[in-house]
């Protein structure tokens, strides 16, 4: 399985792809904490990291299918996907093998995005717990949205429609958090409270209030474990089906 996984890491740093995503990435977090500087009356960098994620994170998840929309589209494109379904690896390692290369591309990005607390950190003050949870909780959140688009991935032989695809979910998983807000879940108690356990903003926001919660780490750990695991299945059904 580290074969496969750096295999897949050196195919992105050996392409000038993943250095442009980073750059977009740094670009909409400098947006982001400039904006967050110009809001201020006051001289001292004094304001929550929280916000930039919160703020940022609509522009990610456009960024992030560009990660993943290459990760099984591309090989079932170019045919080489049957190279590895005839080969003597079993599909969870090559899934897991995709997901953690493309895991460590984003987070090789954010760890790049820590300039911003340095720079604060100079001029003002930076709650070091409340920073710390914040990109945990940043992390764990992308990483449900990595596995999403890769599960997308591996639906078509197109690379750009696995990317309109991811984009969809993603933008689908948003949505569900802000209609459990809404007033028609709200009048239903049952329902609210389906919707609230299903909300990744509202686990999130744990996070980015310096508050490290078990429970939403493993909620994030297992939604992200479902959807890579049904990604198995999809790709086993389409290996059997092909005798």
């Amino acid at each position: 399985m580290f074969a496969l996984y750096k295999k897949e890491v050196q195919s992105f740093f050996c392409s000038p792809f993943a250095y442009v995503v980073s750059a977009l990435f740094l670009l909409v977090f400098s947006l982001s904490f400039i904006s967050g500087i110009s809001n201020m009356d006051s001289s001292v960098l004094k304001f929550s990291f929280s916000n930039i994620f919160y703020n940022s994170f609509f522009y990610f998840i456009f960024l992030i299918p560009l990660l993943t929309m290459r990760t099984f589209a591309e090989e079932r494109k170019s045919k080489t996907e049957t190279i590895w379904l005839s080969a003597p690896v079993t599909i969870p390692q090559v899934v897991f093998a995709k997901f953690f290369a493309v895991a460590t591309v984003f987070l090789m990005m954010m760890v790049l995005s820590l300039f911003f607390p340095l720079v604060a950190a100079l001029h003002g003050t930076v709650i070091g717990s409340s920073l710390a949870c914040g990109y945990l909780g940043f992390f764990l959140w992308s990483m449900v949205c990595i596995a999403i688009g890769i599960m997308m991935s591996a639906l078509t032989d197109n690379p750009i429609l696995a990317a309109v695809l991811g984009e969809a979910a993603m933008i689908l998983v948003i949505f569900l958090d802000n209609f459990t807000n809404s007033v028609l879940i709200q009048s239903i108690p049952f329902l609210s409270k389906i919707f609230a356990w299903f909300s990744t903003e509202t686990r999130f926001g744990a996070f980015s209030q310096g508050l490290f919660s078990l429970s939403d780490l493993v909620f994030f750990i297992s939604i992200t474990l479902a959807v890579l695991i049904w990604t198995v299945i999809i790709i086993e059904k389409r290996r059997w089906s092909r005798g």
